[in-house]
């Protein structure tokens, strides 16, 4: 008796373990963004870009899924560079969301935080955006990916905080800072919008990254511009501290889909 009844046991939990193991969830993450998502800066972006540390952080937490990623964030960017029709930046998106595509149990997620150089009184391209027009940019960007990537989560992080001396080749400064701040409520009446035409597809990321980083000039490489020493790059353990910032939002979305 006690034989078949062990056997049983053995043969519910092995049954237990290979369901477990056949309902572990897949994510591929495609992060789209700038020098700050892309590791500008550091020593050794590819171990210590934030995206990096968002995978690391995601794997600790969610042990039983398959997690991919791909970095495309490009130093300088602006939401003008990523929209479709220039064929330039987007392209490189498309390729990594198409590298994934072959995995059809997979949750295709897109993590994008644009509008630091968006919010530059000069420098890169388009810039200064306006509202309006970040808005408009962004919806495009979004429009895109929805059509072509129907199944897929995307995922608007707000930028974070740099110096009001901010100067390097580009011009920030005060009037920039100001600028990327009015962003904030555009992304959160974009996120609104989704919700009727794409429900449960399109959400708000992580929101505290301005305040928090405000507080904290020790988690920034220490710069010298034409204004004095300036924060705007995550140093090491910044970029470390936003990957997990992104991870826990990105967490958060994903294991509440059904």
């Amino acid at each position: 008796m006690m034989n078949k009844l062990s056997f049983a046991l053995c043969f519910f939990f092995l049954l237990s373990g290979i369901t477990a193991m056949s309902q572990s969830k897949k994510l591929n993450i495609v992060f789209i963004g700038n020098s700050i998502t892309q590791g500008g800066g550091l020593a050794h972006p590819q171990q210590d870009a934030p995206p990096v540390k968002a995978w690391e952080w995601l794997k600790q937490a969610m042990p039983d899924a398959v997690i991919n990623y791909s970095n495309q964030g490009v130093s300088g960017s602006t939401t003008v560079d990523f929209l479709p029709a220039t064929n330039r930046l987007f392209n490189n998106v498309i390729k990594a969301a198409d590298a994934f595509k072959s995995d059809k149990d997979a949750t295709l997620v897109f993590s994008m935080v644009l509008g630091t150089n968006d919010s530059a009184i000069e420098g890169p391209n388009g810039s200064p955006v306006s509202p309006a027009n970040y808005k408009v940019n962004v919806k495009t960007i979004l429009d895109r990916l929805l059509k072509d990537y129907p199944g897929c989560i995307i995922i608007l992080h707000h930028p974070t905080w740099y110096s009001p001396n901010t100067q390097n080749s580009s011009r920030y400064l005060a009037e920039g800072l100001a600028r990327l701040q009015s962003y904030f409520p555009v992304l959160n009446t974009i996120v609104a919008e989704y919700r009727t035409t794409h429900p449960k597809q399109v959400y708000i990321g992580y929101t505290g990254g301005f305040k928090y980083f405000e507080k904290h000039p020790e988690l920034f490489i220490q710069e010298q511009g034409k204004a004095g020493i300036f924060q705007l790059h995550p140093n090491e353990q910044g970029a470390a501290q936003l990957g997990v910032f992104w991870a826990k939002t990105i967490k958060s979305v994903v294991t509440r889909l059904k």
